[in-house]
């Protein structure tokens, strides 16, 4: 693997990281030794409890499952996002997500953080979409405050359990599609989401959350950078994301494909509770140089001196 990250935002989207190219990135890693995957024992956190053994047992399932989605036709990827993401939780039942909806004292304050950036717009006559809801945990709190909200998810082992208020509803969808009539959304939301499609569905996705958006609706999105990653399990054994991270982004990225959906406003905002926006000619700044940096150098700084969307990106964008 190249010492160095490409320069995206001197690229035009289609030539940033082709999906050949990133498939075949992948391929090449996945075959090597497996003896190769060694625990790096300084990117394991203080607060994770599982063993090391159980680490690695959860990096094999998770790679071998994305190698199957990632390595499929759209058609195929549709059936395969749920069967996939439910088998995962099947035979990772220690999996954080799955500990996370059971301790429901560590959801309800992730729920309160998440609510401060998302407050300024709701109101009671709103509908609102969240997309890859989880537990669902979020996306019941603010059913309390709006006229309507739908939860879009691909896994129904995850949402399993999830209330049926009036004004609540779970639509299980193929990973792209977002099952809803046009412009009938007035706030969409997600967090962590678009990482986990295909580069190509995700772009799709962005399509279908314009579609249903009413004229000035608004879509924030949070997903990590990619300068800063992997984060998925495999950043425990990869300097790329190979597991259910098929890829993660970079804000310039990001940019580039909202506008090319057809959002006419997109602003980088500092971290997923950050509240103001990015000039973007730093937000290009700080990438430029981090994607040209070798890869123990740029980790150092991400680490060291977080500028505030290089760890997670929230983008706020208008129709």
């Amino acid at each position: 693997m190249s010492n160095a990250r490409t320069n995206e935002c001197q690229k035009p989207l289609s030539t940033a990281e082709p999906v050949n190219s990133l498939w075949r990135r992948r391929v090449n890693q996945s075959r090597s030794p497996r003896a190769d995957r060694k625990l790096r024992l300084q990117r394991v956190p203080p607060e994770e409890s599982r063993s090391h053994e159980r680490l690695y047992a959860h990096y094999l399932v998770e790679t071998e499952l994305a190698a199957q989605l990632f390595g499929a036709d759209r058609d195929e990827r549709g059936r395969l996002y749920a069967s996939l993401y439910d088998e995962l939780f099947r035979r990772v039942p220690d999996h954080p997500q799955l500990a996370r909806k059971a301790d429901w004292e560590t959801r309800k304050k992730d729920v309160e953080a998440s609510m401060g950036p998302v407050r300024p717009f709701l109101r009671p006559d709103i509908t609102f979409l969240e997309i890859g809801p989880g537990d669902c945990a979020f996306a019941r709190q603010i059913a309390a405050l709006v006229r309507m909200v739908y939860a879009v998810d691909v896994s129904e082992a995850i949402t399993e359990g999830a209330d049926a208020e009036n004004n609540f509803r779970v639509v299980i969808s193929d990973g792209c599609r977002v099952p809803l009539m046009a412009e009938s959304v007035d706030v969409a939301y997600s967090n962590q989401v678009m990482e986990h499609l295909h580069p190509d569905d995700a772009a799709g996705q962005l399509q279908e959350i314009f579609r249903v958006l009413t004229p000035g609706g608004t879509y924030m999105c949070i997903t990590p950078n990619r300068l800063s990653g992997p984060h998925d399990i495999s950043k425990y054994f990869d300097d790329v994301a190979t597991g259910f991270h098929l890829k993660e982004y970079t804000a310039c990225e990001l940019l580039l494909m909202f506008h090319k959906a057809g959002f006419r406003k997109v602003e980088v905002f500092a971290g997923e509770h950050g509240g103001r926006a990015l000039p973007l000619w730093r937000v290009r700044l700080v990438e430029r140089a981090l994607g040209i940096s070798p890869v123990a150098l740029w980790r150092a700084i991400t680490d060291r001196m977080p500028f505030g969307f290089t760890t997670d990106i929230k983008i706020i964008a208008t129709k």
